[in-house]
């Protein structure tokens, strides 16, 4: 049972969820008061200018073209971000201690954090594949990366830092706040900010893995998308292959990451039948089945037979995956618990 007080702290990271996975238009009116507010908390003058842009790529690429000219004036990331955050969370943990900052933590920023890290590393990774032509501007790019608030995907510490500090931190990080609300990631400069649009979409797994087999998993409205398959990324053109597969075409991939993208989708159990697989062994438990992949190691599954009876009277088949090293069908089926093949005695088979 949990306390008023972990109850409202889940509510504030059930906020901010939202707030990370938001997708459409941004609330552009919201996010420049945010970002005035940011450099007046920060002690700075507002910037001059706000320029808008559609997506990561395009503010990098605006960011670094801005720097090289001198016209956006010196990076205040420091002053308008990472400073109050720091002070935050110095302030935070002095009231909180160690022990107390370690649960508050687990209840709020811990609760988004893999999955708002994990999308934020996938967005540097393309925004650097988009604007870098070789190791010189790869390393140019990621500098300019490095100016960039993250905004909407700073909610794993804006959710920890939110109405949690009596009001000692979480002022001086109002403005970064009401910016990550209303929009996306943003470059402040001395003397102009660029700030991006959200997501127009965003599409994830049960995990929060980028995944999406019939288009981008992750777009801009300027056309910058990433795709991926259970968080894997993979080429536009290669998902447009998907619906057309045959078991040749997953044999002749050369490329044992994408093969594999192309068996799950395809089904296991389909692939092994289409394609003249012959099992390997057979107990009480149920059937082994192998097949050699070039270049990847064997898939290796046991066909399982659900014993409790389907409404109709049919019992259910099940496919499970196994490590190449399994030689009986049991001992595929104790490894699936967790378990050695000595240990499984199973009271009833399901």
């Amino acid at each position: 049972m949990t306390t008023p007080m972990e109850t409202a702290q889940l509510d504030t990271t059930a906020v901010w969820r939202e707030v990370a996975a938001a997708t459409g238009p941004a609330d552009r009116a919201a996010a420049e008061e945010g970002v005035r507010l940011a450099y007046r908390l920060a002690g700075l003058p507002e910037p001059e200018h706000i320029i808008w842009v559609g997506s990561p790529r395009e503010g990098a690429a605006l960011a670094a073209r801005l720097t090289a000219e001198g016209t956006a004036g010196r990076g205040v990331r420091d002053e308008v971000r990472t400073r109050p955050w720091a002070a935050a969370r110095k302030r935070v943990l002095d009231r909180l201690g160690p022990a107390g900052w370690a649960g508050h933590w687990a209840l709020t920023g811990a609760q988004l954090w893999d999955t708002t890290v994990g999308l934020t590393e996938r967005i540097r990774t393309g925004v650097v594949e988009a604007l870098a032509r070789g190791a010189e501007d790869e390393q140019a790019v990621r500098l300019v990366l490095l100016d960039a608030v993250l905004g909407q995907h700073d909610a794993a510490w804006l959710a920890a830092f939110d109405g949690q500090d009596g009001g000692d931190g979480g002022d001086t990080l109002a403005g970064t706040a009401a910016v990550a609300r209303a929009a996306g990631w943003w470059w402040p400069y001395e003397k102009t900010a660029v700030v991006s649009e959200r997501p127009v979409e965003l599409h994830r797994d049960e995990a929060g893995r980028l995944d999406r087999a019939d288009g981008p998993a992750l777009a801009f409205p300027d056309g910058f998308a990433l795709h991926a398959w259970r968080g894997m990324p993979v080429p536009a053109e290669f998902l447009a292959e998907l619906t057309g597969l045959t078991p040749r075409r997953i044999r002749e991939e050369e490329n044992a990451e994408l093969r594999r993208v192309m068996l799950e989708h395809y089904g296991y159990d389909r692939y092994l039948e289409e394609s003249g697989a012959q099992p390997v062994q057979r107990d009480e438990a149920g059937v082994l089945w192998r097949i050699e992949l070039e270049g990847d190691e064997p898939l290796v599954m046991v066909e399982v037979v659900n014993s409790t009876p389907e409404p109709d009277g049919t019992h259910r088949t099940y496919w499970l995956r196994v490590p190449p090293r399994t030689r009986t069908a049991r001992e595929g089926v104790a490894w699936t618990f967790g378990l050695e093949e000595a240990d499984y005695v199973p009271e009833r088979e399901t």
